[in-house]
């Protein structure tokens, strides 16, 4: 895959569940600490170089928002640098928020 693709919350799920893919979120901070998908890796300005250099390029790689936008630019510039394997989480965390449990 040279680009990214959106994927849904079910997939995303099957995934998870699988251990098939790396699960970033780009929300803030304080919205990550109150509750995000379960395994999933906060991504922000501090720690973003750590973050990035600690991923398998090879590995799926799920990008989630708020509300799935701000995820589209983020995979596009994964899949840039080199990403085999990108998906943007249709509708963001209020989509996964609806439909199954968050991590606290």
């Amino acid at each position: 895959m040279s680009n990214w693709q959106e994927i849904s919350v079910q997939q995303t799920k099957e995934k998870i569940e699988a251990g098939e893919a790396e699960i970033l979120d780009i929300r803030d901070p304080d919205s990550y600490e109150a509750t995000h998908i379960p395994g999933a890796i906060h991504l922000g300005d501090k720690n973003a170089r750590e973050v990035i250099g600690s991923l398998d390029k090879e590995k799926p790689l799920i990008v989630y928002c708020y509300h799935g936008i701000s995820s589209q630019g983020a995979a596009a510039y994964f899949a840039q640098q080199g990403f085999k394997e990108v998906y943007s989480l249709a509708g963001g965390f209020e989509s996964w928020y609806c439909a199954y449990p968050a991590e606290p």
